[in-house]
């Protein structure tokens, strides 16, 4: 890591306190959930006399209808939930780079016609059609990450189309096609690295509407399916206990609220680091 992009990171959370403790967060939720097997109950282990118990030193958050361990499955239902986000993050960018690149390198009919693709998702309501995929397909992670990541490219797109239409009247990019070299090396070689930083962005702001999807999802019993955790599926099952327990839905109420607002201060850091100088 170069000593300037050191110098950065310090300018990018010097004075933003909200932003070190949303990657402190960030960084305990993500190490938390890959270490959840370490904690001695089991997230399925029920216990039909210990239902609906309010949290206590046994239990952190309480136990949920069945006697369920409440921490345990929010730490299993974590895993799940970053999982979605990061692996749709990760989908999504990719074919919006891709799309986007291409269509602000070659332009002309290729461009317009890529572009009104991308108008016309853009304009339909993206959480229905989810609904819509999501009812005939088998519930899943896998599943759920495909259709959010397939959903919802259309941004990152548009944002890497204008950035390479910018970068390609540059003397090296116009020497680089000059002197015969392919397009596709082009965009490899000397688009993508140089639009780097704004991809970073984006990516860091997608994982919190990734996050989001996921949770209305499940919420509607669309995505992550019993017994299976993820703080969707957990809130949706909390709706019939709300004056009996709040504790079912205020535990991964606020572990998805944290997650949400800490990766959104992380996105506006990132821009204040990678923006250009």
């Amino acid at each position: 890591m170069s000593e300037n992009l050191l110098k950065n990171i310090k300018v990018g959370f010097k004075g933003n306190k909200i932003a070190v403790i949303g990657a402190t967060a960030i960084i305990i939720l993500t190490l938390a959930s890959i270490f959840a097997f370490l904690y001695p109950i089991a997230p399925n282990a029920i216990s039909v006399t210990d239902r609906l118990t309010a949290p206590s030193f046994r239990h952190p958050f309480g136990t949920d209808d069945m006697g369920r361990d409440y921490f345990t499955r929010c730490l299993y239902g974590g895993r799940a939930s970053l999982l979605v986000g990061f692996m749709s993050m990760i989908l999504s960018t990719l074919i919006g780079v891709v799309i986007g690149s291409i269509s602000g390198f070659i332009g002309g009919k290729i461009d317009a016609l890529l572009m009104r693709l991308v108008d016309a998702l853009m304009s339909l309501p993206t959480f229905l059609i989810m609904v819509v995929m999501n009812a005939y397909f088998d519930p899943g992670i896998k599943n759920v990450v495909l259709i959010i990541g397939f959903l919802t490219w259309m941004n990152i797109a548009r944002i890497v189309r204008g950035e390479t239409i910018s970068l390609k009247e540059r003397e090296y990019v116009i020497y680089s096609m000059a002197s015969g070299q392919r397009k596709t090396q082009i965009i490899l070689q000397h688009i993508i690295p140089n639009i780097m930083p704004t991809i970073i962005v984006s990516a860091t702001i997608n994982i919190a509407n990734s996050i989001l999807m996921e949770s209305a999802l499940s919420f509607f019993g669309l995505g992550i399916v019993p017994p299976t955790a993820s703080w969707g599926s957990m809130l949706s099952k909390a709706q019939g206990y709300i004056a009996t327990a709040p504790h079912l839905a205020f535990f991964p109420g606020l572990l998805i609220l944290i997650t949400v607002i800490s990766f959104n201060y992380l996105g506006e850091v990132a821009r204040k680091i990678f923006q250009p100088k």
